[in-house]
């Protein structure tokens, strides 16, 4: 699907399809955004080349899995960004790559799915911000799709209390399992954010010819979205920690109830070892034993083996062991 969308210089808004790319052309210092979604790689790569985009930058724009950068090229800058497609509560995402073409009076947007971002700003405020620059837009796409991401991650902290009270209740495998989960997937998003915070930082320490630093609205934007992203990463490392801990506290809590399981078997181990040694003792068939001709020696070995048996429990009890 293509669609487009151009402002001309009076200030009046257009939206439709490829029939406005001519049109734009023809229209000095007009701006207008093409957006192409789910196109063939050859579509896209053909409508990139007659915008005169650079061959090196549409081959990563087409690679799968790209990391999140910026890059500047002769005519144009592109910005691979790492968008959402889907996101829920448990941190179920999956993620969509979105590129970014921002030249001169133009931005041309790429993404195989649907985006969320893209699609708001289309329906709402797109004009008005393609009307200022077309690096406006770019900055709200990122701006926009940060705060889906950030809306999942606060709902996640709820999921995430009531899990740390579940296993404050009653700890299990099946939880621990939960929680390791949902350490993975932070680990996976928190390097996603930590690619976006540093290309604005990159766009906050460097001039790039499509996205000025010196006109204040531009570097306003782009504090906008670095500060959205630091506090993405900020909370994404926050939780991970929190699960960290969960993870650590269910490890020692469980260690502690193995010392207490084996101080228990210490102890009654301890009691019936010299039991078992006296029986052992007596139990031997030797024909000279001067205690099997005692009248009363089976009372006394008995009382012997009681005395000695009450006397650990006490010594135990005393020390606290159980």
């Amino acid at each position: 699907m293509i669609r487009t969308l151009m402002v001309s210089a009076e200030g009046e808004a257009m939206a439709g399809g490829e029939e406005l790319i001519a049109r734009w052309q023809a229209l000095p210092d007009s701006r207008l955004w093409i957006d192409l979604q789910g196109e063939t790689v050859a579509g896209e790569r053909e409508l990139l080349e007659s915008f005169g985009c650079h061959p090196m930058a549409i081959d990563d724009a087409h690679r799968e899995r790209h990391p999140p950068k910026i890059e500047e090229f002769e005519g144009h800058t592109l910005i691979l960004y790492r968008g959402i497609s889907s996101f829920d509560a448990d941190l179920n995402y999956v993620p969509q790559q979105v590129a970014m073409f921002l030249g001169e009076g133009f931005l041309i947007t790429l993404h195989p799915g649907l985006a969320q971002s893209i699609d708001r700003l289309f329906a709402q405020e797109g004009a008005g911000l393609l009307g200022r620059s077309p690096e406006h837009v770019a900055l709200k796409i990122m701006y926009y799709s940060a705060g889906y991401y950030l809306d999942s991650l606060l709902e996640f902290e709820n999921a995430l209390s009531d899990l740390e009270d579940a296993l404050m209740e009653n700890g299990s495998d099946a939880l621990m399992r939960q929680v390791i989960g949902y350490r993975s997937r932070l680990v996976k998003m928190r390097r996603v954010f930590n690619y976006h915070v540093g290309i604005t930082q990159e766009l906050t320490a460097y001039d790039y010819s499509h996205l000025p630093r010196n006109e204040s609205e531009t570097l306003h934007a782009i504090n906008d979205v670095h500060e959205r992203f630091e506090r993405l990463l900020t909370l994404t490392q926050m939780y991970y920690d929190i699960c960290g801990d969960l993870v650590d506290g269910h490890i020692s809590l469980s260690s502690h109830q193995l010392n207490i399981t084996m101080r228990i078997l210490t102890v009654i181990t301890a009691i019936f070892v010299p039991l078992t040694f006296i029986a052992g003792l007596y139990g031997m068939n030797f024909a000279h034993m001067p205690e099997l001709e005692y009248r009363y020696g089976y009372f006394v070995v008995l009382g012997l083996m009681m005395s000695i048996g009450v006397g650990l429990v006490w010594l135990f009890r005393r020390k606290g062991w159980f």
